[in-house]
């Protein structure tokens, strides 16, 4: 009889201490997931804090970027540890783990450690920078965000190409956007049988009436071939970087439209065969 007294304190004891036990962790547990939450909210609004400082000047967009990326991924990793310690489970073989899986990415993953390097690389020496209009690796287009592994491109057509930062931190960069001025070069064909002083004159005037074309350095038309149908002239001129294209495309239906006002041929190529009779 005292057996079965004893059995069933020892079951009771034990109902209460399980008891006890699953309701701790359910709060912690409950508690881990409302601190996750919050916490990654409060490290989300950090993040796009840090961002928005980029647009007072106090810090590059680039830069800001990178920083808010980092900040992020690295504190919920370690509010992940922490919680995970919190519910009571033993992180120091998680921890292990994280460092033996990443060892193992690491050297699988070969090719996305150069990328890495890249992209350090192209942060500290800052080549480029986001909003800048660039043409590497066989693309063109507006940076939109610099990662840590890769770069994103906005094409001019509207289409989103990444870069790995490897081969974009170790090849040619052509940066458009850090001069605030750029040249914009044409190229002209004369019959040989119009005045080319008039020519000259006809695209000089049309600069000079370009509300977009700087005066300083002056344009530059000078005839600069005798090709073999027509004379060639090339023209110089400088802007302002953004007004690149417009420039461009104004020139170039301007000059047409005033050479054929004026009957200045703008010669085809080609070839004058003369036929020798004995």
């Amino acid at each position: 009889m005292g057996d079965i007294m004893d059995f069933k304190q020892y079951f009771t004891d034990f109902i209460k201490s399980s008891l006890g036990f699953v309701i701790s962790a359910a709060i912690k547990v409950i508690l881990a997931v409302i601190l996750l939450i919050v916490s990654f909210k409060a490290v989300n609004y950090l993040a796009k804090k840090i961002e928005k400082i980029s647009e007072s000047g106090k810090l590059d967009k680039t830069l800001a970027r990178v920083f808010a990326y980092v900040f992020k991924l690295g504190a919920k990793a370690i509010i992940g540890i922490c919680l995970i310690g919190f519910v009571g489970i033993d992180t120091s073989g998680f921890t292990a783990l994280i460092v033996s899986l990443g060892a193992c990415i690491g050297l699988a993953l070969n090719g996305a450690l150069s990328n890495l390097a890249g992209g350090i690389l192209i942060i500290l020496t800052r080549p480029i920078r986001v909003d800048d209009f660039i043409e590497a690796e066989g693309y063109s287009g507006t940076v939109e965000d610099i990662h840590i592994t890769n770069t994103r491109l906005r094409t001019p057509d509207n289409k989103v190409v990444y870069i790995p930062n490897g081969p974009l931190s170790s090849n040619t960069i052509v940066n458009y956007s850090v001069k605030d001025t750029r040249r914009v070069d044409f190229t002209f064909l004369v019959g040989y049988g119009d005045d080319f002083e008039i020519a000259k004159r006809v695209i000089l005037d049309i600069f000079n009436a370009h509300s977009s074309v700087l005066l300083t350095p002056p344009p530059m038309v000078r005839v600069s071939s005798h090709g073999d149908s027509a004379v060639e002239i090339t023209a110089r001129v400088w802007v302002m970087s953004e007004n690149y294209w417009d420039v461009k495309y104004d020139v170039l239906e301007s000059v047409k439209r005033a050479f054929d006002e004026r009957g200045i041929e703008i010669p085809y190529r080609q070839l004058d065969i003369h036929l020798k009779k004995d």
